[in-house]
Parts: structure tokens; sequence; C-alpha cells
């Protein structure tokens, strides 16, 4: 049964989270808010305290490289091997719950310094899902981000054209991605690309393609509304020879779209999560705001008897606490050994538009004080739109969701 109340042992890395958040973050958010395309050196101190924690085992999930999965020989299904393990040998609290809660924390601080951290990126999170142990131990040390999306491919991730194709030991690859995170900077990319365009979805694989390889080419980044921290790369690829060894999972096609889709049941968790942190920094920074002009928040009367302003407060916090909770439900199922699609596709959905509703009406409750750049309220509101938008967006976790619900096919279900 789960228990939502955040384990003791995680007690040390969200208090460690926090205080980075406030610390490290904060106090230079507006700077790389201001100064786009610009990496931020304070950076690489932190990253590497966050890779000691990791290798000593001490923080296991801090950041937001996302979570090592393994192959249960005996089922056949991922598990999570450096979970925790109950009496009867249940998987419980382990590195999927300690990922979102670390990530919460870090992205009340900031979700592009977040997104910029080396080797914390979300092609970490895909290496981590279904890499084997070779290739996790190849890849160690290695940022890498995620390419997806292409010019006239968007969340539906099975219309990919980026094509790989057999030649002796290396897939040559050729195709364009747009709209990668961490594109210019990651040491290597995970594209998505597929063997065989007349396959369909089961054909989409995915190939670790590091940076200097040949063909590989960064042809410039986005100016953004949001994230501004974080660069955004438009990536080409021609003639790409990547060692075949740097596929990820199996290229059998008959297996499926199941090792992507195990990728993103990975990441919308995490997505989510830095939708709940970003959303409760507004909420956190809008309740002083009301209280300086005189607006208390009062939990033991109903919202219709107290002050506009502060129902408003409670709604939006009820509604952040869905998320929250979605979020959280999703990583534990990871942790036991659950399916969790449906949930993390929940999640990634709720927490997506929470925090897109959350910032703007925190903007809106503030006034002029909002809006100005006195205040990080309207940065968050603008960093907050892209989580809605990555991982797939609120149409297609919601087409997902009711997919799973009714037991309806893609083809089915369009």
């Amino acid at each position: 049964m789960i228990n939502l109340e955040v384990p003791r042992k995680f007690g040390m890395l969200v208090r460690l989270a926090h205080q980075a958040a406030g610390e490290v973050f904060r106090p230079i958010s507006r700077k790389y808010d201001l100064a786009e395309h610009t990496y931020p050196r304070e950076l690489d101190m932190f990253a590497a305290v966050v890779d000691g924690m990791q290798a000593s085992g001490q923080g296991s999930g801090a950041g937001a490289r996302g979570v090592r999965r393994a192959a249960d020989t005996a089922t056949d299904t991922a598990v999570n091997p450096v979970a925790d393990l109950d009496a009867d040998g249940g998987v419980r609290n382990g590195t999927n719950l300690s990922s979102v809660l670390s990530i919460m924390e870090m992205c009340w601080g900031d979700v592009g310094l977040l997104l910029s951290m080396p080797r914390q990126g979300l092609g970490n999170s895909a290496i981590a899902s279904v890499a084997t142990d070779e290739q996790q131990a190849r890849f160690a040390g290695k940022w890498a981000a995620m390419a997806i999306t292409e010019p006239g491919c968007g969340s539906d991730s099975a219309a990919i054209t980026t094509t790989a194709l057999l030649d002796g030991d290396h897939y040559v690859l050729n195709g364009e991605k747009i709209f990668v995170t961490a594109g210019e900077r990651a040491d290597a990319v995970v594209v998505l690309a597929t063997l065989d365009r007349s396959r369909g979805r089961g054909a989409i694989k995915s190939f670790v393609v590091e940076k200097g390889t040949p063909g590989l080419t960064v042809v410039g980044c986005e100016d953004k509304l949001g994230i501004r921290a974080s660069d955004t790369a438009t990536l080409h690829l021609a003639d790409c020879r990547v060692p075949k060894e740097n596929l990820l999972g199996t290229p059998d096609i008959d297996q499926g779209f199941a090792g992507v889709m195990q990728t993103f049941d990975n990441t919308r968790p995490l997505v989510a999560a830095m939708a709940v942190g970003v959303a409760r920094a507004a909420l956190e920074q809008t309740r002083s705001l009301l209280r300086d002009a005189g607006v208390e928040v009062d939990y033991d009367r109903t919202p219709y008897t107290q002050h506009a302003a502060a129902a408003a407060y409670l709604a939006m916090e009820s509604d952040w606490e869905a998320a929250y909770l979605l979020t959280l439900r999703a990583a534990w199922m990871a942790d036991n050994n659950k399916p969790n699609s449906l949930q993390a596709s929940m999640a990634k959905a709720k927490a997506g538009r929470v925090a897109v509703e959350i910032t703007l009406r925190c903007v809106e409750l503030a006034g002029s004080v909002g809006y100005g750049e006195r205040e990080l309220l309207e940065k968050w509101a603008r960093d907050a739109k892209i989580l809605d938008i990555f991982e797939g967006t609120q149409q297609i976790q919601q087409l997902i969701v009711a997919r799973r619900i009714l037991g309806k096919s893609s083809a089915e279900l369009k």
C-alpha cells in the first residue's frame, strides 16, 4: 500500500536539494534568464557534488538523471535494483521516488538551471531506462540530451522520419531534430530513428550519438519564452555512422515500441515533478505577497467566507496537491515494479496543466508586482509553459489516458 508521506530516509536528500535550490539556483535565476545561451558556470561545482552523492549511494535519485533499470531474468520485467526491499522482498521506496522529490525541490529554485545541469539530461533518463549493463558502464559520466521532435513530427513520435540503416557494424542515421534540450552542451544525444518507415512505430529505436561523431551537426539554438538558462538546439544528421552497439534496447522490430515507451514512462514523472516544483514556488511567493497586503489564507474557514484572493489561493493549492500526489504515485509504482504508463501520463497531464494555470493566476493575484521583474513570478509563468508541452503535450497525455482506460489501441482511438 502506498504511503504518500515523504519517506524518512529521503529527508536529508530533500533538505539538501531545497538548500541548493535556494542558495545556488535562486540567486542566479534572473541572471541567466536575461543572458540566454550563456552556460551557467556556477553549476559545474554543484553537478560534481551531485555526481559524488550518486556514486557514494548517498544521493540516489538526486538531480534529473533518472533511474537505472535492469531486466529481471525470472520475469523479464523491469525492476529497480537499487530500491529498498521490505521483509517479503517487495520493492518499496527507491530512486524513482527520490528522483521526483529532489526535482521538485530543485525546480522550486529554477527549472532552466536544473535542465542545464551536466549529466542530468533527459537522455540520461532514457539510458537509465533501457540500456544494457555494458552500455550503462560505457556511457557513465556522459551528459546525454534527448532528440525526438522533428520539423514534421511532434507529439506523435511514431511519425518519426529520421532513418537508421544498418551498414556492417554501424547504423547510418539521416534526419533533422529540433527543440533538443541541452542539445548544444551535452556530450551525447539519444536520437529516436526508424529502422524501416514501412514497419510503423515498432521500428522506432533509440541510438546514443556521441558529440564529435562525423555527420552530427548542431545547426543553432532557439530564442525562447522560458527556461532560458537551458539551451534548445536544432541538430542535423547526415550519413552519421553510429556503432550498432549504441542502439538502446533490442533491434528486433517485432519487439515493437516498448523500449521507447519505457523511456517515456520514466521521463514523464520527472517532468511532472518539475511542474510541481515551479508551481509550489509560485504559490509560496504569492501567499507571502498576499500576507504583506493584509490577506490571510484561513484553512479553518470555507473559501467563500474569506477574501476572494484567499479563496483563489485555496483552489490553486488543492489543484497543486492533486498533481503532487499523482506524481508521487507514478514514481512509487515504478519503484514497486508496477506498470505505470497510465499513471505517468496522468501525472504529466495534471501537473503540466496545473503549473501553467497556477503560475499565471499567481501573476494575476500579485498585480503589477507579479508582472514586473522585481519578483520571479512572471519568470515562473514563462518557464511553466514548456512543462505542459515537452515529453508529450497535454492533448497527447489525455489521449494516452483515454486509450488505457477504454482499452483502445492507437489505431482505434486517434
